[in-house]
């Protein structure tokens, strides 16, 4: 009788392509992929550990997993894994440990422990319970693929794994190693299954995409924008967007590159973190606030008025009121469209944790709610702009605003845009003007 599997993905974009990608995995070894719900014969939770309260929702997603069913196996993968370590070994909620760079493997792990399971047998833990590799060491890129995606219109691709970066606040290069990129011909071939099987727009994801390439040997070096260049060359493909960029990688050469290329979206979120100079140097991050602006400048000589969305941490040790002000000012002189506003979180083993200076939690709060209502206003600001103006929109799916059924879909800058249609315009471009701002991200 067929096995059912139920996943639950936590975490970034990368995490979510690698959790597609096992999901076609058992798929094509027979499993049933069933809702995360009660009654599964496995339970893979594919698990994040960019801050405390990501670790947290994963032990409790795994702890929801055995409580659903006591006889299933409860799988934990993914970077909460990898950080923690064979320590997780003592939680009896987890049947199998599989660390990053084994989730390619993760079916032949499952069918072996499902085997000795049935055969009565104990599987021992040196074998069965903990795949975990030393990632500061491992120069592989693993290996996974995806022709489909839970989405229907818009398919993001894992192209990058790693970083070299280390910033003090940052658990990330612990858990992932160092930079791996995939190499370009794989990437085109998987662009061409997802055009011929109905795509039309594409996200280049990494964990540190800026550093795609860097890792390669002398004679094969590709840059990401070579790689932007074969993907744009891909017939099908009508749109393609980039992932978080690092400030560094837009150069006059570049950004003049990718705007002649009318496949590549004006919509690119560049980390910030901060917009003081103290803060940024405590960080560890490798520009200065006035380089920041620059990059964001150059974008916006070569495409008028693109989408800029940012990250900005607040609270990080030693931000005093006036760095945080400095910061505040700044990420208001920029005019993001978007800013995802983060708590610091103390991630024990990297630089920032064992840092003086650490902020109350109520005084990283109230900085927070003063961001996050610039960030509302700025939204706002930037969608009023496209106003009475003809757009092209992706459309994605059938919702229900206000009682009325309405397709939507996203501009080129990913605007959400919402549309009155009696017909079926899923994976269609169609060409709006919107009148009206609903709600706080919806143009109509």
């Amino acid at each position: 009788m067929k096995k059912t599997v139920a996943l639950h993905n936590l975490g970034c974009k990368v995490n979510a392509y690698e959790l597609e990608a096992i999901q076609q995995l058992l798929e094509d070894r027979g499993y049933e992929i069933v809702p995360f719900a009660p009654g599964a014969d496995v339970y893979i939770i594919n698990t994040c550990t960019v801050t405390n309260i990501a670790d947290r929702k994963s032990r409790q997603m795994l702890h929801k997993a055995k409580k659903m069913n006591p006889d299933a196996v409860v799988v934990a993968c993914g970077c909460y894994v990898q950080a923690a370590g064979e320590k997780l070994e003592e939680d009896t909620a987890i049947d199998l440990i599989i660390g990053n760079n084994k989730k390619k493997d993760l079916v032949d792990i499952l069918e072996n422990f499902l085997a000795e399971r049935e055969d009565g047998g104990k599987p021992s833990d040196a074998e069965c319970k903990s795949f975990l590799v030393d990632m500061t060491h491992n120069r592989e890129y693993e290996t996974l693929s995806i022709s489909k995606t839970a989405e229907h219109t818009r398919a993001f691709l894992k192209v990058q794994d790693g970083c070299n970066q280390f910033c003090t606040y940052c658990i990330i290069p612990y858990a992932r190693g160092r930079v791996r990129s995939r190499r370009q011909s794989d990437v085109v071939e998987e662009v061409k299954r997802l055009a011929e099987a109905g795509y039309q727009e594409v996200v280049l994801t990494g964990i540190h995409l800026s550093s795609y390439g860097l890792d390669f040997p002398e004679g094969e070096k590709e840059t990401l924008l070579d790689l932007i260049r074969a993907v744009d060359a891909v017939d099908g493909i009508r749109r393609i967007r980039l992932g978080s960029l690092e400030p560094g990688i837009i150069t006059e050469e570049f950004a003049e590159a990718i705007a002649a290329m009318p496949k590549v979206c004006p919509h690119f979120h560049l980390s910030l973190q901060s917009g003081s100079n103290g803060t940024l140097k405590r960080m560890n991050r490798k520009y200065t606030a006035e380089e920041y602006k620059h990059k964001c400048d150059l974008l916006r000589k070569v495409y008028g008025n693109p989408a800029l969305t940012t990250d900005v941490i607040v609270g990080f040790p030693q931000e005093s009121e006036e760095e945080f002000e400095e910061s505040r000012a700044f990420v208001e002189d920029i005019h993001f469209f978007e800013t995802h506003i983060f708590k610091y979180s103390r991630r024990e083993g990297t630089r920032a944790a064992a840092m003086t200076g650490q902020i109350p939690e109520q005084e990283k709060t109230k900085r927070s709610h003063v961001l996050l209502e610039l960030d509302e206003r700025r939204r706002q600001e930037y969608m009023e702009g496209f106003l009475g103006k003809e757009l092209e929109v992706l459309m994605e799916e059938e919702v229900e605003i206000d009682g009325v059924h309405y397709w939507t879909g996203h501009t080129r800058e990913y605007l959400r845009v919402a549309v009155l249609s009696e017909e079926n315009l899923m994976n269609q471009m169609v060409l709006v003007t919107p009148a009206r701002i609903h709600g706080k991200d919806c143009l109509m």
